[in-house]
């Protein structure tokens, strides 16, 4: 008869035995830097740092056999993507997005002590207080330790677009904030206040700037399209408790025929060098195949920082292999970094919206990158010019040992 099929205790058992076996494999594995090919910048690594198979197995198994006597997932998760990133306690400390297979995304907390292999989960996800207005959805945290004494957690609030009742993809993106000592316990702030229709992207200068909380910005027209503004913005605000922004402008624009001449938006805070606030940022672009999203820098003036004085305008890391597949492919994205004390910079970078990666450089590495990658030359006569010149110059030094 269909549907008499029974299991028993020592069946549950051995699946719950091989799930935690498979799992613990996973956790502890080495995470080999990729030597080939290096291109003298950065190390991409072997693995991902973070893959739905990273989450506890107590986050989606119900462990009871009472009540799941064939051992499945309950409540499964799609991805694990896009986190922010902080040093914490002597580790590394990622706070990805985390999306189910409802769709909803929430935040959690993993750590590992080299950054690179070795990311737990802690027990909990985090539980964002909600506004009197509550979200559907939050994801794509920025954590910044600002110079107040707190650390900040700033994120996309989608709600549904309520002049649009009948469209059930309408949707509306502000920019949550909030704040915590410990990254579980969180204060939630209002969200930032624009001018702009939308707004996501939003990153908190790490220091105040003439007594002012500073904030890089990301003014949209649409929820996807940036429409006829864009690029990444810049503005101030007297109080953290009333985040309005003032005279908000364009810092970071978009341009044609370049990685960015559909949008770009700001990656995680960024690193205080002697040169420079050091930034990362996406930017995209259409192709045949849909929108490419890749990484780049940029460097803002120390004393002025919305003001930008150095750009390699070119991708510094673009998706490769299999980070092309995924729920949205062909997409890197990245919101957080971190800087060790020995110099090395880890970076970690979502793709395909489906798992998180990283890869690792120095401070120096990335400062000469900034400093002596040329700028783009605007056409492809000047471009062929400019590469005919290294040519040119490397000649001399081709034959020499």
């Amino acid at each position: 008869m269909i549907g008499t099929n029974k299991t028993n205790k020592t069946d549950f058992k051995k699946r719950k035995h091989l799930v935690e076996k498979e799992h613990l494999e996973l956790i502890v594995r080495y995470n080999p830097k990729i030597e080939k090919n290096y291109n003298g910048i950065f190390y991409r690594h072997k693995y991902p740092v973070l893959t739905p198979l990273h989450t506890p197995i107590f986050w989606r198994y119900d462990l009871n056999f009472e009540t799941n006597p064939y051992f499945m997932e309950r409540l499964e998760i799609n991805s694990v993507f896009n986190a922010g990133a902080i040093e914490w306690n002597g580790k590394v400390v990622l706070v990805p997005r985390i999306e189910s297979n409802d769709v909803k995304s929430f935040f959690g907390v993993a750590e590992s002590s080299n950054g690179i292999d070795n990311f737990k989960f802690w027990d909990y996800p985090i539980v964002m207080p909600q506004t009197e207005d509550p979200e559907m959805n939050v994801y794509d945290i920025r954590i910044v330790r600002h110079e107040d004494g707190w650390i900040y957690g700033l994120f996309c609030a989608e709600r549904k677009d309520k002049n649009k009742p009948y469209d059930s993809s309408a949707a509306i993106a502000k920019n949550g904030l909030a704040r915590t000592k410990d990254l579980i316990n969180w204060e939630r702030l209002p969200d930032i206040m624009t001018s702009s229709p939308q707004q996501r992207n939003c990153v908190l200068h790490p220091e105040f700037v003439n007594g002012k909380y500073a904030f890089y910005t990301r003014p949209m027209d649409g929820f996807i399209e940036t429409g006829g503004g864009g690029g990444i913005g810049w503005g101030t605000c007297e109080d953290i408790n009333f985040p309005k922004l003032e005279d908000e402008i364009i810092i970071e624009h978009k341009k044609y025929h370049t990685i960015k001449e559909v949008k770009n938006g700001l990656g995680p805070a960024p690193l205080k060098t002697e040169v420079g606030w050091l930034h990362s940022a996406h930017g995209v672009r259409r192709t045949a195949a849909g929108l490419r999203y890749v990484l780049y820098l940029f460097l803002c003036d120390l004393n002025e920082p919305w003001k930008v004085i150095r750009q390699p305008n070119r991708h510094f890391l673009a998706p490769k292999g299999i980070e092309r597949v995924g729920d949205v492919s062909n997409v890197l994205f990245s919101n957080g970094w971190v800087l060790r004390e020995n110099g090395e910079v880890l970076i970690y970078y979502g793709s395909s919206d489906t798992r998180m990666h990283v890869v690792t450089t120095t401070l120096s590495k990335l400062v000469d990158y900034i400093l002596n990658t040329p700028e783009d030359a605007g056409n492809t006569y000047d471009c062929v010019q400019q590469r005919i010149d290294l040519i040119n110059r490397n000649k001399i030094f081709m034959n020499q040992e």
